[in-house]
């Protein structure tokens, strides 16, 4: 194909698209809750709607992308598989956690992968979103390259935001290299200081006994970090890490999961670095303070003045 064969195929694509999100916010209208709906592989998180509401599903399909500037451009309503694989063919991969849900719900969960030490967070990866506003129109944020935003920052307020500012339709996301080598190691050293020798781990996963970590890379760079990490510990090499022990996700300061770990009763999976903490129990985050408690007011009454966007969710409880 031609480059201006394929420049032909890339226009008519972005066109297509173009007509689907229009549909998509005829579909969203300006009435009435709203809810979008994807694999539904974390559709408690926030709390259930406390109103039942109208369910509609994102335009789908990978719009534009281009391997060479590392950029994607896809509907939110394609699964993270599907656009995963399609970049995979070009040595690539999103950051979004592949749990078998779609990109519109892993931005709107805005839950990082387990890797988020080396690779990033989905915060970071999110370049630009459109969107359906309450009011039923078609809202863009960001762009398609790293440093080009100035003033108000959509794409990180909408990350994570449970769907209640708006009903996403498509997003422009960073996109990552393949590791050459990925290996998996289980250790009964001390989580902390396996963490302080490594350089570059992608993941460092702790139960209270036994440790976990992913070393990724080219292969003589993960066999030195290896051997820097048995300095402290001896180390086994496994097929990965455990299963989660819960679907809760407690968010912490890194620097507290020791302290978490001697005051908690119920089996967990903590991630050294990060702070995120998998567990059976819903984590009790207090009550927000009166600035911050008026500032999300405020943002959801600008937003979503009507209440009408997945009513009843709250991107504070997980």
């Amino acid at each position: 194909m031609t480059e201006q064969s394929r420049a032909l195929v890339d226009t008519g694509s972005r066109l297509t698209h173009g007509r689907a999100v229009i549909d998509f916010a005829e579909e969203v209208g300006a009435e009435g809750p709203i809810a979008v709906v994807g694999g539904r592989t974390r559709w408690e998180v926030g709390g259930l709607p406390t109103v039942e509401p109208r369910l509609v599903s994102a335009p789908s399909g990978i719009v534009d992308y281009k391997p060479e500037e590392m950029v994607a451009r896809v509907g939110a309503g394609t699964t993270v598989g599907e656009l995963n694989a399609a970049l995979s063919q070009h040595g690539q991969r999103s950051a979004l956690p592949d749990r078998g849900g779609t990109v519109g719900g892993a931005v709107a969960v805005g839950e990082n992968d387990r890797d988020v030490l080396r690779w990033g967070a989905v915060r970071n990866a999110v370049l630009q979103v459109t969107y359906v506003s309450a009011e039923g129109k078609v809202v863009s944020g960001g762009g398609p390259t790293v440093k080009n935003v100035s003033g108000f920052d959509l794409p990180r307020l909408v990350v994570g935001s449970l769907g209640t500012l708006g009903a996403l339709a498509e997003v422009i996301l960073r996109t990552n290299p393949l590791p050459a080598v990925s290996r998996w190691f289980r250790s009964q050293a001390n989580p902390f200081d396996l963490y302080d020798q490594l350089l570059a781990p992608s993941c460092v996963l702790w139960d209270g006994s036994t440790t976990w970590i992913l070393l990724e890379g080219y292969g003589p760079d993960v066999d030195a970090e290896a051997g820097r990490a048995s300095e402290v510990g001896a180390l086994t090499e496994t097929e990965g890490p455990p299963d989660a022990p819960g679907p809760r996700r407690w968010s912490l300061p890194p620097g507290e999961l020791r302290r978490f770990a001697l005051d908690c009763s119920e089996p967990f999976l903590a991630s050294i670095g990060v702070g995120t903490v998998l567990t059976t129990v819903v984590q009790d985050r207090g009550s927000s303070s009166p600035a911050v408690a008026a500032v999300h007011d405020r943002m959801k009454l600008l937003f979503d003045p009507s209440g009408r966007m997945n009513p009843g969710r709250n991107p504070e409880v997980r």
